[in-house]
């Protein structure tokens, strides 16, 4: 990997260079995503323009087709990319992947167990974070959904990358042979059921460590959670989702934009507690019927 001091890959600063991905803007806003290929070219119904036309320029020049419509060219930032990349499974999109690096706390020098990869996206984002000096461990059970995710990692950086270790099979069945996969700051799982696998996510953690599920329904949220207060070396843990909507923007004329990106995922976490130690007394009860009867009852 070859990177600059600040960790932006050498792929995606200076020069639009080939194999190099480009984005381009029409006039009327519509995004086309492009590799830049030796003897390439871009066709649209109002003309083309050659790939080599883009070699050494700088990243927001504009390209003119033959039928003179001009393009805006500017490499496509991490949420372009991800939403336009090849998919073998349904991406972590880029709103969850953002709590997932920011409120799960991956940091620099983490290492981080992802259960499973997917198409990628959110390993492009835990690689981001934790650095060339963190280690990212990804579990995939479908061998088709870890050769998309590793093209796709590969792509994003320029080359593949060493602290990545994309390993193909269950995590209870991969991690425990892997004696690397001890101690690691953070688990994170995207997975149908999380709640089969608290039991390894304690065997990896470290204390303090966090464990991060990303589920898509209510019901997989309350198993997970209820699994994650069962076990009992784990927090209180905490659910939420995210919405975003974006805004118009034009002179006086500011308004919610009529279609917004509404429930993609519900996030859980929970931190692991020491050896020996259970979690704290709750001191809020229940509410009624909670457990489907009366407080008394459960």
């Amino acid at each position: 990997m070859t990177t600059s001091e600040n960790g932006i890959p050498a792929s995606r600063r200076g020069a639009f260079q080939y194999g190099d991905r480009v984005q381009l803007t029409d006039p009327k806003g519509k995004l086309h995503t492009i590799n830049l290929a030796e003897g390439g070219s871009f066709h649209t119904h109002r003309g083309w323009v050659e790939h080599a036309q883009f070699i050494d320029l700088p990243e927001g020049s504009l390209v003119t087709t033959t039928g003179g419509t001009v393009f805006l060219a500017l490499r496509p930032l991490y949420p372009d990319f991800v939403l336009s990349m090849p998919r073998g499974a349904t991406i972590v999109y880029p709103k969850d992947a953002a709590h997932i690096v920011t409120l799960g706390d991956i940091f620099p020098g983490a290492r981080v167990v992802e259960a499973g990869a997917g198409s990628g996206a959110l390993s492009i984002a835990l690689l981001r974070a934790v650095g060339s000096s963190g280690e990212v461990f990804s579990f995939e059970k479908r061998s088709e959904f870890a050769e998309v995710a590793a093209k796709n990692v590969e792509q994003f950086f320029g080359s593949a990358q060493s602290n990545w270790h994309l390993q193909v099979g269950a995590i209870d069945e991969v991690a425990s042979l892997d004696e690397r996969v001890r101690d690691v700051d953070r688990v994170i799982y995207d997975m149908l059921a999380p709640w089969e696998n608290i039991d390894i996510a304690a065997r990896v953690l470290r204390p303090g460590g966090v464990l991060i599920c990303y589920v898509a329904t209510t019901t997989q949220l309350s198993k997970v959670g209820e699994a994650i207060r069962s076990h009992g070396n784990f927090t209180e843990p905490h659910a939420w989702e995210s919405m975003v909507r974006d805004w118009h923007l034009e002179g006086l004329a500011v308004r919610p934009e009529h279609r917004m990106i509404g429930h993609t995922g519900f996030l859980l976490t929970s931190r692991r507690l020491a050896d020996g130690v259970g979690p704290p007394m709750r001191r809020r009860r229940p509410s009624e019927g909670a457990y489907g009867g009366s407080v008394e009852e459960s």
